[in-house]
């Protein structure tokens, strides 16, 4: 049992790590969104000096296009990117825990525990809200047929 939890825990590490590029790389760019709209408004601001002798109403569209830019990045990365990325990261945890759960009764029922106990084991690692109850899996597992010797 040891040698197989060994293995599998390696094979849950590789799983885990391919799974969460996507949501790393959805993280990253919701990162960035920010430094982008700093340099919007740079851009805004330098095309606002290039016309300071201007009246105050167009000066003032020039800065509050300049402000824009800020907004739009701060505002596409917290509101929209960022949690696109934590919903990809929860959804992949999420699967992952299944995963988690084959292992725990594979693991508790080479270890001895019969097999309704191993079941058990690994149906409490489940997250509450996917977690069937108690007698839900009693049922399911009352209501298997085993293949002919």
């Amino acid at each position: 049992p040891h040698e197989l939890e060994a293995l599998m825990d390696a094979e849950l590490e590789t799983m885990e790590t391919e799974k969460m590029h996507t949501s790393h790389a959805v993280q990253t760019m919701a990162d960035g969104m920010p430094a982008l709209g700093i340099v919007a408004a740079v851009l805004g601001v330098i095309k606002t000096m290039g016309s300071i002798s201007e009246p105050p109403e167009v000066l003032g569209k020039l800065i509050g296009g300049a402000l824009v830019g800020t907004f739009l990045g701060v505002w596409l990365s917290y509101g929209f990117i960022a949690p696109i990325a934590n919903a990809i990261a929860e959804r992949n945890s999420n699967e992952l825990k299944y995963y988690h759960c084959i292992k725990i009764s594979i693991l508790a029922f080479l270890q001895g525990a019969a097999p309704q106990v191993a079941v058990e084991f690994g149906r409490k690692i489940l997250l509450h809200d996917t977690q069937p109850t108690f007698l839900e899996v009693e049922e399911a597992t009352q209501n298997i047929t085993l293949p002919a010797a």
